[in-house]
């Protein structure tokens, strides 16, 4: 049997990325694009540089900007074959759960779960109707290692996504719909400097020691280094590629080490 490149396999394929304007999301986005496939992405504000991706200006969060993006995806894709959840992150305080408010867990459930589900209830159904497509869930080791005092409710927020994941898989799969879940560790982005920066506040500390702080609460990363935007990009194109064909309902790590147990 000849194998195929991942690029050739994702050429001319329509794909939806949301978070593609920054980190993780934006190096999916570019891979995407230099193996010739269709790209749409969404955010907030329209990015001076959105790297050749078709854009649509769209709050996720609600349920108005998930309809306006699958909207769009359906007249300017006319549907979508791989749609891949990179959207996520934090904006919550330090401090433990003492410090999370009713309006901190709304929050973290709309950024890091609800965008998911809301397009998937949109585009699935097209691609169960062809019989084929891939769904990939960017969620987090936070679900099985959160920090305590900095990312609570956005652990719990990536371990609902995981678990939704893994019963929507059992649903779709015998249709023709793959679902996979990719569970990065730190990623050195914007998003993870937003962070640092905001325990450095919260603590009246530096953000050398905040950062130091993360690492000694993750248990160190065995690597040497947090992983790259890039690295992440590599294992989402694999899974949306027809390489990866029979993996369905999974869960890809790709920490450096940093989970210590099988």
């Amino acid at each position: 049997m000849r194998l195929h490149s991942t690029h050739a396999e994702l050429e001319g394929r329509r794909i939806l990325v949301t978070g593609g304007s920054k980190g993780t999301g934006r190096a999916t986005v570019r891979h995407f694009l230099d193996a010739g496939a269709r790209v749409m992405t969404a955010a907030r504000h329209r990015p001076e540089d959105h790297v050749g991706a078709d854009f649509v200006v769209a709050d996720l969060t609600s349920p108005e900007g998930a309809r306006a993006l699958a909207d769009a995806a359906m007249e300017r894709l006319s549907g979508v074959d791989v749609l891949v959840h990179v959207l996520g992150g934090s904006t919550a305080p330090g401090g433990g759960f003492a410090a999370l408010t009713e309006e901190h867990w709304r929050a973290e459930l709309d950024l890091n779960l609800m965008p998911a589900v809301r397009l998937d209830r949109l585009l699935l159904p097209q691609m169960i109707a062809r019989g084929a497509g891939t769904v990939i869930h960017v969620a987090s080791i936070q679900r099985r290692l959160p920090l305590h005092d900095s990312t609570t409710a956005y652990a719990a927020a990536k371990a609902a996504l995981t678990t939704y994941s893994k019963a929507l898989s059992k649903e779709v799969g015998p249709k023709g719909v793959r679902v996979n879940v990719v569970s990065p560790g730190w990623i050195y982005t914007e998003a993870a400097d937003a962070l640092v920066q905001r325990l450095a506040s919260s603590s009246g500390g530096t953000p050398e020691a905040a950062r130091q702080g993360i690492l000694e609460a993750l248990g160190g990363i065995p690597l040497g280094r947090p992983a790259r935007p890039e690295d992440v990009a590599e294992l989402v194109a694999f899974l949306a590629s027809d390489r990866a064909s029979a993996i369905h309902g999974a869960e890809y790590v790709i920490d450096g080490g940093t989970i210590p147990t099988v």
